[in-house]
């Protein structure tokens, strides 16, 4: 695997861990607070996730096309939900989600099988 690859599947995973967070992280700790701080809290985190996302995706465009890092994306969000909803949130563990990711799988094959990129350079 390129370091390529690994610096953009590394950045996304890293991103969405914060995304994640900002998005669904406030359910737990803040749902007795304030809507207003409930959403300056996660702009506050979503702002680290764009300080990794954006880099992730400027990695790995030309050796990745759009669509392959926009799919890339969903699978690594479902995959980083799991863990939060399972780990953090204390929700049981779903196959449902299981098999939600696998459709997503599915999608990274039809936009990988016929290779990365699409000739756009950096």
């Amino acid at each position: 695997m390129s370091s390529v690859w690994l610096r953009t599947i590394g950045l996304l995973v890293l991103s969405n861990v914060f995304m994640t967070f900002a998005w669904y992280g406030h359910l737990k700790t803040l749902r007795d607070r304030p809507l207003w701080i409930a959403i300056a809290v996660s702009w506050g985190i979503a702002f680290f996730e764009y300080c990794l996302q954006v880099p992730a995706n400027r990695a790995g465009f030309g050796t990745f096309n759009l669509g392959q890092l926009k799919v890339m994306q969903e699978v690594i969000t479902m995959i980083v939900f799991m863990v939060f909803a399972v780990l953090y949130m204390r929700r049981p563990f779903s196959m449902d989600l299981v098999w939600a990711t696998l459709c997503l799988c599915g999608a990274a094959y039809f936009v990988f099988r016929g290779g990365t990129g699409d000739g756009a350079a950096h």
